[in-house]
């Protein structure tokens, strides 16, 4: 019986691959889930496994592009039994021969490896409602090593929280999924082999002699005939386009590849060669009047995060797909500023935690959003969606990016209440466990670029929200108060909002609204 092996989906954006190389001959044997071809991507490479064993009969030849799910290969299970193909080419004879050494010396070592019970498959799990697809953040252990169960393993990231992956039982692990993947939800991550640590220590001491004796191997034909293989400095089809976009000679790259292949990555951080000396010289005249770099010119490629990737895509279509526009005010804080100056002691000492400016912001805003409920309200598809309440999303800024933590009911909260809630959210973004619940929802978003010392801005929109209230830095200027021109702590004021449910008129109320809260902030405390 013939069995097709296709395609498999390697990611949600990706639609085609390239065969980089196969590692198995066409006729050769194979068995059940050995490594038989190597698949690139635009994103990553891939390795591919025999889903049978049998007689391989290759379908697609190296460097071809085929899609996802068609037909790369067939295995002949049929063939279990047949005779060894016909031995090599002269040419490759004299590997072939050195390398049967290795191989015989290794199947008594990889014979005393043992598998106890059955192997343990371990997928993304589900981690939110929204949420289709992780990235690996960190493998915390590596391939091979023995796991104790309930033993966090991996770090995975979403584009809103950190998770931790705890191994399902106890073995020998097997990544499947590398650090910095992306898997969908339900997605293979590893397989844990279970059996004792002995067991996990004889797999290692056998694959250490098998790699070993390989490397003897490789050794001996190397000193004896100084030869390559035929991939050595060989760039895949994906490197070699990079390459020759960048005008660089894939001789001057070294692959760091299997058998020395040069792969996407090597081409990406590769750079020119200089040119010889004799084809320099008149470059050299020519240009001898600009003045030369001097100190260090380095750069470094990152890629970018879950939480990035999200952000940046999230931004973007705020941008393209909302009517967004910005009205300002100023706001004068001495009043708060003069509260904040005679009650912090006390407020700290009964409340055991600061008064901030964040909790009057908040105050107000809850009080302004009754008023005007259309700030507070959301567009979805033909319909708008009033609350009547208020979820204050409070932006952020964490090591992984921005994060916007909900204050749920905030129009239920004193200003105590809403400092705690604001440390606690602040505390757990910095620290990475933020919940998906802590940061769900949100009717209406503050955000504070002050703290940076920006002066003034124009925040986005944090979808599917209609406004968002931006803080600037306070400053010193001459105002006009009764006559008369006097120095106060000015800050300026951004509301950013979406016209297709905000009308003008609602939008400057509302900050004019929030701007008298604030100059006279007993209005807060007696509701007028």
């Amino acid at each position: 019986m013939s069995l097709e092996v296709k395609v498999p989906v390697v990611g949600e954006s990706i639609t085609e691959v390239t065969i980089a190389q196969w590692l198995k001959k066409d006729g050769d044997r194979v068995e059940m889930d050995e490594v038989i071809a190597e698949l690139e991507s635009d994103k990553a490479t891939f390795e591919l496994p025999a889903e049978a064993a049998g007689i391989l009969r290759i379908v697609a030849q190296e460097g071809d592009t085929i899609n996802v799910g068609a037909v790369i290969c067939t295995i002949d299970q049929d063939g279990a039994g047949a005779a060894p193909s016909a031995p090599a080419a002269k040419t490759e004879a004299a590997p072939a021969q050195a390398a049967a050494p290795a191989q015989a010396a290794a199947q008594p070592a990889a014979a005393t490896a043992t598998v106890v019970g059955e192997t343990v498959e371990m997928k993304v799990p589900t981690v939110g409602e929204s949420i289709s697809e992780v990235t690996i953040a960190s493998w915390l252990k590596k391939d091979g090593d023995f796991v104790q169960m309930d033993e966090v393993i991996a770090e995975l990231e979403s584009d809103k929280a950190t998770f931790e992956l705890p191994a399902e039982a106890a073995g020998t692990l097997q990544i499947v999924a590398q650090q910095g993947d992306t898997v969908e939800i339900g997605g293979l991550l590893c397989r844990i082999t279970p059996g004792g640590a002995g067991s996990a220590v004889a797999n290692a001491q056998a694959n250490a002699k098998q790699e070993a004796a390989t490397q003897q191997v490789a050794q001996t034909v190397s000193a004896s005939s100084g030869a390559q293989t035929y991939a050595s400095g060989t760039p895949s089809p994906a490197a070699g386009k990079i390459l020759a976009e960048r005008g660089i000679n894939a001789a001057d790259v070294q692959g760091s590849g299997r058998d020395g292949r040069i792969t996407k990555e090597d081409a990406q951080n590769a750079q020119a060669r200089p040119a010889a000396q004799a084809a320099a010289a008149p470059a050299a005249r020519q240009e001898a009047a600009a003045p030369a770099a001097t100190g260090d010119r380095n750069q470094r490629r990152e890629k970018m995060s879950s939480l990035r990737k999200t952000v940046a895509r999230r931004l973007v279509t705020v941008k393209n797909e909302t009517a967004m526009l910005t009205t300002f005010n100023e706001v004068d804080m001495k009043p708060i500023m003069d509260i904040r100056a005679k009650y912090k002691d006390k407020f700290k000492e009964v409340h055991e935690v600061g008064l901030g400016f964040m909790s009057f912001f908040t105050k107000a805003c809850t009080v302004a959003l009754k008023e005007w409920p259309a700030v507070n309200a959301q567009i979805d598809g033909n319909d708008m969606i009033f609350s009547d309440f208020v979820d204050i999303s409070i932006a952020v800024s964490s090591p992984k990016g921005l994060v916007v933590p909900v204050i749920r009911n905030a129009e239920q909260l004193s200003l105590d209440g809403i400092e705690k809630e604001v440390v606690r959210l602040a505390k757990k973004a910095r620290d990475g466990k933020l919940s998906i619940e802590e940061m769900t929802g949100g009717t209406f978003t503050i955000t504070n670029g002050g703290v940076f010392g920006s002066m003034m801005s124009t925040p986005i929109i944090n979808a599917p929200q209609s406004a968002i209230l931006g803080m600037h830095n306070i400053v010193q200027r001459p105002v006009a108060i009764n006559g008369q021109v006097e120095i106060r702590p000015m800050m300026y004021l951004a509301l950013s909002y979406d016209h297709r449910i905000i009308d003008g008129r609602e939008s400057v109320s509302f900050l004019v609204r929030v701007k008298e809260l604030l100059e006279d902030p007993m209005r807060l405390l007696l509701g007028v």
